[in-house]
């Protein structure tokens, strides 16, 4: 199968992974009127479904390494669809609660193979770019959730929504099982399977680390931001759920769009001159993204509201692809799978598995545009993040060429 039909699949699937994920942040309204919850239980939603998935992954990443990843892929697709529309056939907030878990299960399945198999079917230099592509999925995804989970919840309830997402996935999860694994066909998985030390070995990579901090970080801001902007735009201005959903995710798709183009074209452009390129463009992006989103949350303006929204989202999209790049770049091929897991693991450990509860326990006591205020002051801490991996990128780089073939 050709590289660019392969990076065509995984898009597909990815844009139905994240609008299956976001798609009852925009229904929470519904969801709050009907089973009578408080906003820090609306908030645990989010965070069931992220606990799981993160701790999943490194389950999936272990098997992953030693053989094919198709089925993981395949897998994952199929279970987190029937999840999802398990969750609108939810009796009460306990089975709803559960359905969120188990979505994380077959996210899991996904999320911690895809991002380097799609990048193995191309050539380093183009990486930035081609992950870029991938990832623009998750913002393009996430506002179709809004976009599409805003209509049909409007005009039919939030279960119809539920219901109906679940749907596509099942399909893609069929057209996944013809994936071939690259790593298998050209005997790269090496014949004793990685050790116990060789994962440890990861923490002692510091752009690695570096990455993983700053995407928890940036995690942590704009996990709570997909999460309670719909609410905050139905609060603030009296928008209706449908309105919020329409008007959120056509800022997303748009901000996503270019922002995950932009970062890849300037960090393989900027790749040729310095092998720090993928690290300076998300730290850029991610620092001025800080307060370009404080500013959104505090405008006294509707439409300015909107405009720096989605310039805040422009800025923190650049580092999509290039970040996931530079974790390919600088870990070998027989630990990838793991490496992806682990990232998971502790990006959503420490960024959005608490930042929406965390922001829905501040919104109870201190509103909601204060707690969003705090959430975005992270942008800054990842930015910092990138900085600091600039420092060591290269050398760390140039050690996986040395030892490995990639």
């Amino acid at each position: 199968m050709r590289p660019r039909t392969v990076l065509g699949i995984l898009f597909a699937i990815n844009l139905v992974n994240y609008a299956d994920r976001q798609i009852l942040f925009v229904l929470l309204p519904l969801v709050k009127a009907e089973l009578a919850v408080s906003d820090a239980k609306l908030g645990a939603l989010a965070s069931a479904f992220m606990v799981v998935y993160m701790c999943a992954a490194p389950v999936v990443g272990w098997f992953a390494d030693r053989g094919s990843r198709v089925k993981w892929i395949a897998g994952g697709i199929g279970l987190w669809s029937l999840a999802t529309a398990f969750s609108g056939l939810a009796r009460g907030y306990g089975q709803l609660f559960a359905a969120r878990a188990l979505v994380g299960v077959g996210e899991s399945g996904y999320g911690a193979v895809s991002p380097s198999f799609v990048a193995e079917h191309f050539p380093k230099e183009r990486r930035g770019g081609v992950l870029a592509l991938f990832s623009m999925a998750i913002p393009v995804g996430s506002a179709l959730g809004y976009l599409v989970g805003g209509w049909i919840g409007g005009r039919w309830g939030w279960r119809t929504a539920c219901v109906a997402a679940g749907a596509p996935g099942l399909l893609l999860a069929l057209l996944a099982m013809r994936l071939r694994d690259p790593r298998t066909e050209t005997g790269a998985v090496p014949t004793a399977p990685p050790s116990a030390k060789d994962y440890a070995a990861l923490t002692r990579v510091k752009s690695y680390v570096a990455t993983t901090g700053a995407m928890s970080a940036m995690t942590f801001a704009l996990g709570g931001l997909l999460v309670w902007m719909p609410s905050f735009l139905n609060r603030t201005w009296g928008l209706s759920v449908s309105e919020a959903g329409t008007v959120f995710g056509g800022i997303t798709i748009l901000s996503g769009l270019f922002g995950s183009l932009l970062g890849g074209w300037l960090g393989d452009r900027l790749l040729r001159t310095t092998g720090k390129a993928y690290f300076i463009v998300s730290g850029v992006g991610l620092l001025l993204a800080m307060p370009a989103g404080i500013a959104a949350v505090l405008c006294p303006s509707y439409a300015g509201t909107l405009i720096l929204l989605f310039i805040a989202e422009t800025l923190a999209f650049l580092n999509m692809g290039p970040l996931n790049g530079v974790i390919v770049s600088v870990t070998a091929p027989s630990v990838r799978s793991m490496a992806f897991a682990a990232n998971i693991f502790v990006i959503h450990a420490l960024g959005d598995a608490l930042s929406p509860t965390f922001i829905g326990m501040a919104s109870d006591r201190w509103g909601l545009a204060p707690a969003l205020v705090g959430a975005m002051t992270f942008l800054g801490l990842a930015g910092a993040f990138c900085a600091w991996g600039t420092r060591h990128v290269e050398r760390d780089a140039a050690e996986v060429d040395r030892v490995h073939a990639v």
